[in-house]
């Protein structure tokens, strides 16, 4: 195996394919593992010819402890469950840790930091991997900070029929940014949409909607809109390769990194 080893726990998932693909075509990366749960159909197949890459000589399995005695030095997962085990598991052997699931609790991040600060982990936890997404969260706070209260705010985001959260964890972010920018407390000042005879817009509040049809990868819109004009800043996803190449990058930021937990804010350099 040449190159850092890394393994992708989900595998047979539509990002856990593009993550086998895109190791598969890195020159300092190779595929050590590739992991999907206990009786998944998917269980004993080649990772590379599911990802549609060719033979990768590494057949998916239900076990990442197995997978993590493969030279692996990293982990990405991008699932919704079992996550925690998953760092877990990683922290135990040693190995850098990537996540970029939307489905965490404050409690699941508190774990990840006590990883990182008690047990000597090395993780990223993100929303997005996305380049592009993490300059938005950057333009997004420095917009609502400029802009003022004057300039009221509303996120629009869509996505394909399939997604089962709403809103986004990005779109979540982008609210958790417009707060952090204007001191304002998220749980009050987000409105998750509108109907019926809600009365005169609150300045103080946040407006977030969900759209949801086909095959939308992910688009994300913060509108800010005051008397007279309106500044919109977007980001339009066409493939989960960008999601696939963030990973990456934060895995080789974790193979210099000290130990901690992480966001692609500290991979990026946008902090």
């Amino acid at each position: 195996m040449s190159g850092h080893g890394v393994v992708v726990v989900g595998a047979a998932g539509r990002m856990g394919r593009r993550l086998v693909a895109n190791i598969m075509a890195s020159e300092t990366l190779s595929l050590a593992g590739a992991i999907e749960f206990e009786g998944s159909p998917f269980i004993g197949q080649d990772a590379g010819i599911l990802a549609g890459c060719g033979e990768a000589g590494v057949k998916i399995s239900a076990s990442l402890d197995e997978a993590l005695k493969n030279g692996a030095e990293a982990v990405i997962d991008f699932a919704t469950s079992g996550v925690i085990d998953a760092a877990k598991a990683a922290v135990r052997a040693n190995c850098a840790m990537v996540i970029g699931t939307t489905a965490l609790t404050a409690e699941d991040r508190a774990e990840l930091k006590r990883l990182g600060d008690e047990e000597n982990g090395r993780i990223v936890a993100a929303n997005n991997m996305s380049v592009g997404v993490n300059l938005l969260f950057k333009l997004v706070k420095e917009a609502a900070a400029f802009l003022g209260i004057d300039y009221n705010v509303e996120i629009v985001e869509m996505h394909h029929n399939k997604k089962l959260d709403a809103p986004s964890g990005t779109a979540v972010r982008l609210g958790e940014v417009v707060c952090e920018a204007r001191n304002w407390d998220y749980d009050t000042a987000v409105k998750n949409g509108r109907a019926g005879m809600v009365g005169k817009r609150p300045a103080e509040e946040i407006g977030m909607h969900a759209l949801r049809g086909g095959d939308v990868v992910g688009d994300h819109t913060v509108i800010f809109s005051a008397e007279g004009e309106r500044v919109e800043l977007s980001h339009r996803a066409s493939s989960r390769d960008m999601f696939a190449r963030g990973a990456l990058l934060a895995v080789e930021f974790l193979l210099e990194a000290p130990c901690g937990l992480y966001d692609m804010q500290d991979v990026l350099k946008l902090k």
